[in-house]
């Protein structure tokens, strides 16, 4: 489903601050693999993801999503294709109009857009329908601005627009740093419910190393914008923190115990 073939990005370049994000990064994902992506500060995680998402032009190498090569490809027209929840629950809606207006927007997504905008019952129904099986009492605030909805609140919502009209590919960044443990762990629950009940091929950033082995399929761990680990199938249920720590000494030559509070 997605290919990154020797990419390179390289930003201030010439400058003091010149830094290297990605280093000649391969890796490739299966159609439906649910891939958790761990690594410190600086490693390329999200430079990763955002070169997926087109959030700006890469050195070199490539892209290819579905066998389409996207390597040049403007954001807003990938995201007619891509999914994304964003580590802050102020990004992915827009807080002045009601939830229902918002699941309509996504619903709509890569759609010509005309004069009429009116929410019809069916789809006022289906929104109801799927606001409920996340369990938060959305389905009884359709008509709430998204704005003075909680920070767990609108993570849940933002899930659920990303993926209402499914995507090729799911971008999860960091989706659920910002919340407290509890709406944390409900917002992941339903992550992985989505995730499969929907098929979705999606790549998952986080830095919870706990998080990285219990969801998905495989593991990647990235350091100086490159991957150093890959591990999947028994292996990666096997796995515990500190086997994972040991490994990430092992593969990358760095200090277990500073990686260890970067990782934590």
């Amino acid at each position: 489903m997605l290919e990154l073939i020797n990419v390179n990005k390289t930003f201030n370049v010439g400058t003091a601050n010149e830094k290297k994000a990605l280093d000649n990064l391969s890796l490739t994902l299966n159609d439906e693999d649910f891939v958790t992506v761990i690594g410190g500060n600086g490693a390329g995680k999200s430079t990763m993801l955002n070169a997926i998402a087109g959030t700006f032009r890469i050195d070199s190498g490539s892209i290819i999503l579905d066998g389409m090569n996207i390597t040049s490809l403007p954001e807003h027209k990938r995201a007619a294709f891509l999914g994304r929840v964003f580590q802050d629950p102020q990004m992915g809606t827009a807080p002045s109009m009601m939830i229902e207006e918002n699941m309509a927007l996504a619903a709509r997504r890569g759609q010509r857009r005309g004069l009429s905008w009116g929410i019809s019952e069916a789809e006022r129904t289906q929104y109801y329908e799927l606001l409920k099986s996340f369990d938060l009492g959305l389905e009884d605030r359709m008509t709430t601005k998204v704005g003075i909805l909680s920070g767990g609140q609108r993570q849940a919502l933002t899930l659920l627009m990303a993926t209402i009209k499914k995507p090729k590919f799911l971008l999860l960044d960091e989706h659920t740093a910002a919340l407290d443990p509890k709406t944390a762990a409900k917002v992941l629950a339903l992550s992985e419910e989505i995730v499969t009940r929907e098929k979705l091929t999606t790549l998952m950033i986080t830095h919870n190393m706990k998080d990285a082995i219990r969801y998905g399929n495989r593991l990647v761990m990235m350091d100086e914008g490159r991957i150093v680990l890959d591990i999947s199938g028994e292996a990666k249920k096997k796995l515990t923190v500190a086997e994972l720590l040991a490994k990430f000494s092992e593969a990358s030559g760095h200090d277990e115990t500073s990686d260890k509070m970067l990782l934590s």
